[in-house]
């Protein structure tokens, strides 16, 4: 990774690139984001533009690729905002595009008034775990609402 690289929020014109993204993430980590290539490569321009109605993140480097994405999600305004669907590209880790994507979420969730952020960590990736404690997150005592999989939470400052 040579050139340099940013992340910035996807608008609703985006939605082409959302969908490969989103796709090629599918195809690079199968069963790790509670859906398949083969269901999602049929959805429509529609629902690909309504999924950016819940903020996309994408890290990219300046010549366009797309190197990692994560979405702070928010079902209604009675929960918390999780961020969910993080993934960095297998070339671009250790780089620190993980850490530039969770503190893009963390930021827009702070700008929006959030006391706190969610997200759902494998119990059976240590490496994952660790890097959440490292950036803020802690265990928060519910298993969460997916199979194998705990809630860790952050506080942010008021």
């Amino acid at each position: 990774m040579d050139d340099g690289w940013g992340v910035r929020r996807l608008c609703g014109d985006d939605w082409e690139r959302h969908r490969a993204v989103r796709l090629a993430m599918l195809l690079d980590q199968p069963g790790a984001y509670g859906s398949t290539f083969a269901r999602e490569v049929a959805f429509d321009e529609t629902t690909w533009r309504e999924r950016l109605d819940h903020p996309v993140l994408l890290a990219e480097s300046d010549a366009g690729l797309p190197l990692g994405a994560a979405t702070l999600y928010r079902p209604d305004e009675s929960h918390d905002p999780e961020i969910v669907a993080m993934w960095v590209a297998g070339h671009a880790r250790g780089h620190g595009i993980a850490d530039a994507l969770v503190q893009a979420c963390v930021d827009l969730a702070g700008a929006r008034g959030d006391a706190v952020v969610r997200l759902h960590v494998m119990r059976d990736n240590p490496r994952a775990v660790a890097f959440y404690e490292r950036v803020g997150f802690a265990f928060d005592g519910s298993a969460g609402d997916i199979a194998g999989c705990d809630r860790m939470s952050r506080v942010l400052p008021a």
